[in-house]
């Protein structure tokens, strides 16, 4: 009997596993970005490394932006490896310090005449943290939504300069059960899951009024949710546990490559435009969630962020 259930178990997991790959989003364009740069926040590992080296592979310039220099500097030289693309280089950045998102920005519009391709795609989730930032921030908002809302707003002459030009914000489902309602909670901690769905509702409403805003100027903007990753995140776990939960994941969730292909998708795909502001998942467009359906929590956001990152 126990042997009968092992079997059904191994067969659910293989259908669902075929039917997983089946339906997985693949971006099919091949435009080619020869003359282009493109910079991916967060580059040096998971969606933002594979991101950043399909952005090689079509022959653009790719700024690889940081935090962590020796990873930086492994993930450049990989991706030159893997790409022959040798104008790939890397900047250090820590989107947890508005000081340094400055600093950073001021370094890219001295050094960049153009920049085609913003990527936002660098997050962080950090159970148990309480503390705020050196900026008053709660560390997970800085990182996944302040960092990004500052160095958008900073590149955005640039962007504007090299038009037509992108914004990709890469956002989660997480965004649709999230409570955030208040902007008066914008820094407040129940859970680590409540501040990440919170930052993630934040990327998608910061993208509706970036899209509002951007009007005329040639600058589209999209977020988007790139599935469930399986990534390194077990990599400190004991061996015993990390090896069950290597093989779950596995079998539930998409590979880095796999959940990078709706952030390519919205960088590169033609005639995506009119879909300016817009959520997408596995390569299409998707109905906003509706807790990203109010336009006053929306304009509401976007003041009370230039007041809380000093943005003159």
């Amino acid at each position: 009997m126990f042997v009968y259930i092992i079997i059904s178990i191994v067969c659910l997991l293989v259908i669902y596993k075929i039917y997983f790959k089946l339906t997985v989003g693949w971006c099919r364009c091949n435009v080619c970005l020869v003359g282009k740069t493109v910079l991916v926040t967060g580059a040096n590992n998971g969606i933002g490394y594979e991101t950043a080296c399909d952005m090689a592979k079509r022959g653009a310039k790719v700024i690889l932006a940081c935090r962590n220099e020796k990873r930086a500097k492994d993930a450049m030289r990989r991706i030159i490896e893997e790409t022959d693309n040798k104008n790939v280089s890397y900047k250090i950045v820590d989107l947890g310090s508005l000081e340094s998102v400055r600093e950073f920005a001021k370094e890219i519009i001295s050094c960049e005449d153009r920049l085609d391709i913003l990527i936002n795609n660098a997050g962080m989730q950090a159970p148990g943290i309480r503390h705020m930032t050196e900026d008053g921030l709660h560390p997970i908002m800085a990182v996944n939504y302040f960092g990004p809302f500052l160095l958008t707003n900073l590149l955005l002459d640039l962007l504007k300069k090299s038009a037509p030009s992108r914004i990709v914000n890469v956002a989660s489902f997480a965004a649709k059960s999230s409570k955030f309602t208040k902007l008066a909670d914008i820094n407040t901690f129940q859970s680590m899951y409540d501040v990440y769905s919170r930052s993630k509702l934040c990327n998608i409403l910061f993208t509706i009024s970036l899209h509002e805003k951007l009007q005329s100027t040639g600058v589209t903007t999209y977020t988007l949710h790139p599935g469930a990753i399986s990534t390194n995140m077990t990599h400190q776990m004991q061996p015993g546990f990390k090896n069950i939960l290597d093989f779950c994941l596995y079998w539930m969730f998409k590979t880095p490559i796999e959940g990078a292909q709706t952030t390519i998708h919205c960088a590169v795909a033609k005639n995506i435009e009119k879909y300016s502001g817009s959520l997408f998942s596995d390569c299409r467009i998707v109905e906003l969630y509706k807790t990203a359906k109010n336009p006053e929590l929306a304009k509401g956001l976007w003041s009370l962020s230039e007041k809380l990152v000093k943005l003159e």
